[in-house]
């Protein structure tokens, strides 16, 4: 009886963990908003005056909590060496590199599939001001290159002109890019590497958070009932 010999095993491709893109901000806020929405209709349960106001409660939280964990905590966007996965409060979008036309940020974060379909990247919000303060660092540091390169050319001001540190005429790549616009940067360059993938093909698959519409469809539905029954 001979032992099967083994087969030599084919080199398989290096695999990476995607990279997660969340709103540090928005995490913040909605822990505070869950902590004061906890606190009140906890203190409703416990003190509330009649089963009447404790049901309300109830149906607050049914309503406010998932909301709050939408919009705030939820929101969340993955990219992957294949795909981009886009969390939003009431959805959740799978994009395959290949169906991936551009990621573009105007006054939001928007990816546009290559059927012309627009889906906002809720976790990457744009800041206008941090832009603004981007596009300033960026133009002082062209400016501070351009005075090096006439002193570089010109006697007469290479003697005159004093040197400039380093960290003052050189920010650094990313220092030149608002957070979002860095991040969207980020994102159009790990398209075009993915696009190229064989693993990288197929269609947008959209699929609707239902673990977050149920709860707030029912803490509504009760809240109106109970206060229109009051």
């Amino acid at each position: 009886m001979t032992s099967p010999t083994p087969s030599p095993e084919q080199p398989s491709e290096p695999t990476y963990a995607d990279r997660a893109y969340r709103s540090p901000m928005g995490i913040a806020g909605g822990v505070l908003l869950l902590v004061l929405a906890l606190w009140l209709g906890g203190d409703a349960l416990l003190r509330g005056d009649g089963a009447r106001v404790r049901w309300v409660a109830v149906a607050g939280l049914l309503l406010v909590v998932p909301l709050v964990i939408a919009f705030t905590l939820r929101p969340a966007v993955f990219a992957g060496a294949d795909r981009l996965r886009v969390r939003n409060p009431f959805r959740t979008i799978v994009l395959p590199w290949t169906s991936v036309a551009e990621i573009r940020a105007g006054y939001s974060t928007e990816a546009v599939s290559t059927g012309g379909t627009v889906y906002q990247l809720w976790a990457v919000p744009v800041s206008l001001r941090k832009r603004k303060q981007a596009n300033r660092r960026r133009i002082r540091a062209e400016a501070a290159e351009r005075r090096q390169s006439g002193a570089a050319t010109d006697p007469d001001l290479r003697r005159s002109a004093r040197p400039t540190p380093a960290h003052h005429t050189s920010a650094g790549p990313d220092s030149h890019h608002a957070p979002g616009d860095q991040v969207v940067k980020d994102l159009n360059r790990l398209a075009e590497e993915g696009a190229i993938r064989p693993t990288a093909k197929g269609e947008p698959v959209v699929r609707w958070a239902y673990e977050v519409i149920a709860p707030a469809v029912v803490g509504a539905v009760a809240l109106a009932v109970l206060l229109a029954t009051g």
